[in-house]
């Protein structure tokens, strides 16, 4: 006769099975949260490595930037012959103040002295601060264009031409500046006929002026500067290439 089965059995399986599960030990807390912690202190890292490169982007960035401001701000020499305080001079003063020259840039006033007599007179005739017309210029540069740099210079030469070429090389003048009269074609004509017969350009060389011979023999970029009228009408200006180009302005 078959015996029953006991009931213990199955409670005993039963509870054998829910042990086995409930002995499954949950994953730990701390575990998780030292894991999360360990992921964000990766993260903090790369952040922070990442700000110091950009810091160090930035600061690259302003170096170039101030070396670019400093190179902007070196200025160029420009020089415009006083000629005596004519008024081709002043002329040409107010149009290099008003077309050609840069708040960061240098003028530089010329007059030309002849040369011989030596002696204290000589050195009274090359002193700047005893040219009243070369004060009388930089006043006006003063009041135009307040923010230029104005220098005075004498030079001595026999011949205004050569001197002012010569002056202009000597002080690393990017742009030369010269007033230029108003001369008939027959006298241009007969000047070039006359340098033509000496063989030798004079201070009055190539057009028969020194704005001419500046114009042609400058190292630099030099211009001869009029005006059209006396009444206005803009500027007549004088370069190696081209001559009397009007300029309305």
């Amino acid at each position: 006769m078959a015996r029953p089965l006991r009931s213990f059995c199955l409670h005993r399986i039963r509870s054998g099975g829910g042990c086995a599960a409930s002995t499954a030990a949950p994953p730990s807390i701390c575990g998780a949260k030292e894991q999360a912690g360990s992921g964000d202190g990766g993260g903090d890292d790369s952040k922070s490595s990442a700000k110091d490169e950009k810091g160090e982007e930035d600061e690259e960035a302003k170096k170039k930037g101030g070396n670019e401001a400093a190179a902007v701000v070196v200025g160029r020499k420009v020089m415009v012959a006083s000629d005596g305080g004519s008024e081709e001079a002043r002329t040409a003063l107010q149009w290099a103040l008003s077309h050609a020259v840069r708040p960061c840039d240098t003028l530089v006033l010329l007059d030309v002295v002849r040369g011989g007599g030596g002696g204290g007179n000589g050195k009274n005739r090359r002193d700047p601060r005893g040219c009243q017309h070369l004060e009388a210029m930089r006043s006006i540069c003063q009041a135009k264009r307040p923010e230029v740099r104005v220098e005075v210079c004498v030079a001595e030469g026999k011949d205004r031409g050569p001197a002012i070429v010569e002056a202009a090389r000597k002080h690393g003048v990017s742009l030369l500046v010269v007033g230029q009269k108003k001369r008939s074609v027959t006298w241009r004509l007969l000047s070039m006929w006359m340098a033509g017969v000496k063989g030798a350009a004079t201070g009055a060389g190539g057009g028969g002026s020194a704005a001419d011979y500046c114009v042609q023999h400058a190292a630099c970029m030099a211009l001869a500067v009029r005006r059209k009228s006396r009444r206005g009408g803009g500027y007549l200006i004088t370069t190696r290439r081209q001559r009397d180009f009007w300029l309305l302005a």
